[in-house]
C-alpha cells in the first residue's frame, strides 16, 4: 500500500482522488451526546423532527434533539453528497470510526452511488462513546483490530479502512485515551495508514496527543491534526505545532453558532472569516503543503435538506472567498488536491 490510497472500493493512486474533503461523516450515530435536559420547555426538542422554527436554535439544543443525532438514512447520505460531486468534488473521508456506529457495506453503496473516493476510519473516539468495557480492552487488542481493518477489512465485510481515526481526544488525556493513541501509533507503524486526531479544546492538546503517538513510533508527517478550529486560538501554540510537520486541519467550516459545552468547558466556535485568517497565517507562515479543510458534517441540521451547509459549502462558497482574499489557484488547488493525496497516502 505504500504511496497508495485505500478507499473503500480498493487503493488508488493519490492522483485519482481530486478535491477532497478529509473529515466528513456520511452516516454516523451521534447518540452518546443526547442528554435530558431539566426543563420542560427544552425536553420537548427530543422526539421532535428538525423543522425550521428550530433552526435558529439548533446550535443551543443539537444535543438535545434525537432526530439530529441520528444521521441514518443512506439515501439522503447520497443526495446530499451528490451536491459535493456535482460541484467538482472527487474524494470523502469518513473519519466514522469504531464507536460511532460505522457502516462499511453503505459506504461502499455510497461510494458507488456517487463516483465519490470514500475512504473509511478505524479507532476509538471521545471517552463519552467508549464501550462499557473500555477499561479491560488492551491495547493490544485496540492495535490488532486497528490492523485488522486496515489489512483484512471490518469483520466479515472485506472493506479495507484507509486511514486510522478520527481519534478521539479530549484535555487533559485520561489513560484509556493514552492507550488508544498508543494503539493507533503502532498499528500506524505496522500498516503506513495515515492518523487523523479529533483533539480536545485547549491549546496544549494538540502537542500532548503528538507528544503519546510519537513515543509509540507514529510519524508527525504521517498525522492529520484535525478540528484546529476549536484546538488551537493561540497563533503561535499553532506555528509550533505546525513545525512538527503534522497536517493541520480547519475541518468545521460553515460551524459558527454552536455550543461546544461537551468538549469539557465552553469553548467559542470560530468563524469562516477567522478560520480563513488561519489559513492565511499558515501560508504566510510556509506551511501551505500541510493545510487541509472540511466541514465536518455529521449532524442533520448540517445537511441542506434542513437549512444546513451541507458538503458542497467550501466548493459553492469558501473558495470564491479564498479568491476574494487574494489566494491563487495554484494556492487553492495544493489544499485542496495536492495536500490530501500526500496526506492520505500510505507511508
Amino acid at each position: 500500500m505504500t504511496g497508495k490510497i485505500q478507499t473503500v472500493l480498493g487503493p488508488i493512486e493519490p492522483e485519482q482522488m481530486g478535491i477532497t474533503m478529509t473529515h466528513e461523516h456520511l452516516l454516523v450515530d451521534l447518540m452518546d451526546y443526547f442528554h435530558v435536559p431539566d426543563e420542560a420547555s427544552l425536553r420537548s426538542y427530543a422526539d421532535r423532527p428538525i423543522t425550521m422554527d428550530m433552526l435558529g436554535k439548533m446550535g443551543q439544543i443539537w444535543t438535545m434533539n434525537k432526530a439530529n443525532l441520528q444521521y441514518y438514512d443512506e439515501k439522503t447520505s447520497i443526495e446530499e453528497v451528490l451536491k459535493f460531486a456535482h460541484a467538482g468534488g472527487g474524494g470523502i473521508v469518513d473519519t466514522t470510526d469504531f464507536d460511532l456506529a460505522r457502516d462499511p457495506l453503505a459506504l461502499q453503496r455510497i461510494s458507488r452511488a456517487t463516483g465519490l473516493n470514500v475512504v473509511m476510519g478505524s479507532g476509538h473516539y471521545v471517552p463519552i462513546a467508549h464501550p462499557a468495557n473500555m477499561d479491560e480492552i488492551t491495547e493490544q487488542e485496540i492495535t490488532k483490530r486497528i490492523v485488522a481493518d486496515v489489512t483484512v477489512g471490518v469483520r466479515d465485510t472485506g472493506v479495507k479502512s484507509g486511514v486510522i481515526g478520527e481519534l478521539g481526544n479530549m484535555y487533559p488525556l485520561s489513560e484509556n485515551e493514552r492507550k488508544a493513541l498508543r494503539a493507533a501509533a503502532r498499528a500506524q507503524a505496522e500498516t503506513g495508514a495515515p492518523i487523523s486526531i479529533h483533539p480536545g479544546a485547549n491549546d496544549d492538546s494538540c502537542m500532548q496527543i503528538l507528544d503519546v503517538l510519537v513515543e509509540s513510533g507514529a510519524d508527525p508527517k504521517n498525522v492529520i491534526m484535525g478540528h484546529q478550529d476549536y484546538a488551537l486560538k493561540d497563533f503561535d501554540k499553532m506555528a509550533e505545532l505546525a513545525a512538527t510537520g503534522v497536517y493541520m486541519e480547519h475541518d468545521l467550516f460553515g460551524f459558527e453558532d454552536t455550543n461546544l459545552m461537551y468538549l469539557g468547558g465552553y469553548t467559542d466556535m470560530k468563524s469562516d472569516a477567522q478560520r480563513i485568517e488561519a489559513l492565511e497565517f499558515m501560508v504566510a507562515r510556509g506551511h501551505l503543503g500541510q493545510i487541509l479543510i472540511a466541514q465536518d458534517v455529521c449532524q442533520c441540521r448540517q445537511l441542506s435538506r434542513y437549512g444546513g451547509k451541507g458538503y458542497a459549502h467550501i466548493l459553492e462558497s469558501i473558495v470564491p472567498r479564498l479568491k476574494g482574499r487574494g489566494f491563487t489557484q495554484d494556492q487553492i488547488d495544493t489544499i485542496l488536491v495536492a495536500n490530501p493525496a500526500r496526506a492520505l497516502a500510505f507511508a
